[in-house]
């Protein structure tokens, strides 16, 4: 496990924010009536939280580097904003996508490509997460790519994961079930260990068509929900690499380097592992 961490308060950028106008989830409103309601507020304070933590995430990178790009709704404000310092800086920059989805997207925003093939070492990899620990452990997979991002992740010197407050647990599984990808025929012999192992296993089903939903790799996806969170990471991630027909899972223990916490105040908190 990594070490205590250090914090720093930056802001993304020091002139005025020009707000994403093409991410996923959309840009809220230069101004918010006090009438909306305190949940649409909400949501639009948790929003620029994501494009805070995604912005400084873009500045990160530089000229010359090759970069891991993750997947999900903040890392796709992060995309945009690097596909601008790329044309407006006229940066030597090349990523790596994690899924089919970022593949796409990195090309709407001008960033170049590469693949581990031909650069199978990265200087930085940016993703978001869907739970993360003081002890900078991650839950991913919310999205389907875990197993692409993992890989990813591992080829990078420097893991930087960006997410707005919401992400941040005490104690993993809390919020968010461990995505277990597996091969079709051993879908129920794993959710049978699953169960066994305190968890209650679905499997992934698809809200645009009937049957589970199927990965990049033509995989199923079996989601862990452990009712009081996860006693011992380590532990169930030795027992599910273990596990025949697991092709991978959502538990990223001891691979971030980096932190970016996103307020909505705009401001960032930088965590470093030490």
């Amino acid at each position: 496990m990594r070490g205590p961490s250090t914090r720093h308060d930056v802001r993304a950028d020091q002139g005025p924010r020009r707000r994403c106008q093409n991410a996923i989830d959309g840009c809220p409103p230069q101004h918010i009536s006090d009438t909306l309601p305190s949940l649409t507020r909400s949501s639009m304070d948790r929003d620029t939280a994501k494009q805070a933590a995604a912005e400084a995430a873009a500045q990160l990178v530089r000229d010359g580097m090759c970069v891991g790009l993750g997947s999900g709704s903040t890392t796709a404000y992060a995309l945009e904003f690097l596909g601008r310092r790329i044309q407006a800086e006229d940066l030597d920059v090349q990523g790596v996508p994690t899924s089919f989805a970022t593949e796409r997207r990195a090309r709407t925003h001008g960033i170049p490509l590469t693949s581990l093939d031909d650069t199978p070492s990265l200087d930085l990899a940016l993703d978001g997460a869907d739970e993360v620990d003081d002890a900078f452990r991650l839950i991913k997979g919310a999205g389907g790519a875990h197993a692409r991002e993992k890989v990813v992740a591992h080829q990078a010197d420097r893991f930087v994961v960006l997410v707005d407050p919401t992400k941040e647990v005490s104690r993993l599984g809390t919020q968010f079930p461990v995505p277990v990808e597996v091969l079709p025929m051993a879908a129920t012999p794993v959710m049978n260990a699953l169960d066994a192992a305190g968890a209650t296993p679905t499997l992934r089903t698809a809200d645009a068509k009937d049957g589970p939903v199927v990965t990049d790799q033509g995989l199923w996806i079996i989601d862990a929900r452990f009712p009081d969170g996860i006693e011992n990471p380590d532990a169930l991630n030795r027992r599910l690499c273990d596990r025949p027909g697991v092709l991978d899972h959502g538990l990223f223990l001891d691979m971030a380097t980096d932190v970016l916490v996103g307020r909505p105040d705009e401001s960032v908190d930088h965590r470093s592992a030490s």
